[in-house]
């Protein structure tokens, strides 16, 4: 039996790329130091998230997916596998992008394709979920809103992905927020998420998040692993942290699939209507 040690973080970064890179170091040390082997870092890791959802918000630096950022955020991560997220530039235009590093350079990207609210007057969207291979396994990535979709989730599972990695900067509710964060109706909801879509695709699910306040925004926190069963592993709570568990990943997959297999099971010729667009056809 080969158990792999993961950690998803829930921290605070802003504007500042050096602070933002001398968090990062200190939280690869601290996963180091449990013997993590994949970390999962929030969304905007590096540099900041908006500081509003309004549309008007001054958003982080854009940098290239093959700019000295990201070759120095690889550096840091050596042997370990390590996801973040970053606001990147390509073609002229922004895109709220993750990337999947180690020491050897990057092994997978992605471009948040959901966007809530008014995220499309900052970034263009992503246009497809595709799985990628790592020394610690297949994996797949999301980014925040993302994972408010089924089909997302589904996309990477059914692309091979046994572990799925979201990142996220999810606020707690604007319009009724709770004066407790643990009792936010939008935290539940980001729990709620993280825990389906593992259970629907039988997979693991490491749900990263911002903490504290940036703008406009109180993050929920609550990074957490969850298990092919919905199960929460660890988790942080609404305070900044790292959720770390241990788990064979293919024994867990195969045990979770055993008797009633989500996957195996579907009967695509039933989905006809998931394609479409919305609404009921003529």
């Amino acid at each position: 039996m080969t158990t792999l040690r993961m950690a998803a973080v829930a921290a605070p970064f802003d504007r500042d790329l050096e602070a933002d890179f001398a968090r990062i170091e200190k939280l690869i040390g601290e996963a180091k130091a449990e013997g993590v082997r994949l970390l999962a870092l929030p969304e905007a890791a590096l540099g900041g998230y908006l500081a509003n959802l309004d549309g008007g918000a001054e958003g982080p630096p854009a940098l290239a997916a093959d700019g000295p950022e990201l070759k120095r955020l690889a550096a840091l991560a050596g042997d370990l596998v390590v996801t973040a997220g970053y606001c990147e530039l390509a073609g002229g235009r922004r895109y709220n992008s993750a990337v999947c590093v180690t020491g050897d350079g990057v092994l997978g990207h992605h471009r948040k394709v959901h966007q809530p609210l008014s995220e499309n007057a900052s970034y263009g969207a992503g246009r497809e979920f595709a799985a990628f291979d790592t020394p610690i396994g297949r994996l797949g990535m999301l980014i925040c809103y993302d994972k408010a979709f089924p089909e997302s989730a589904r996309a990477l599972a059914l692309d091979g992905a046994e572990i799925v990695v979201c990142m996220s900067a999810w606020p707690g509710s604007r319009t009724h927020p709770a004066a407790d964060l643990a009792e936010d109706r939008w935290k539940r909801r980001f729990d709620l998420f993280d825990q389906a879509r593992a259970l629907e695709n039988q997979i693991v699910w490491l749900s990263a998040n911002q903490s504290g306040t940036f703008g406009d925004l109180r993050f929920v926190a609550s990074a957490k692993v969850v298990d092919p069963g919905g199960e929460i592993l660890a988790g942080t709570g609404v305070a900044e942290g790292m959720a770390i568990a241990e788990l064979d990943v293919p024994v867990a997959l195969a045990t979770a699939r055993r008797s009633m297999g989500h996957l195996a099971d579907r009967r695509p010729e039933a989905y006809a209507l998931v394609s479409r667009g919305w609404g009921r056809s003529a």
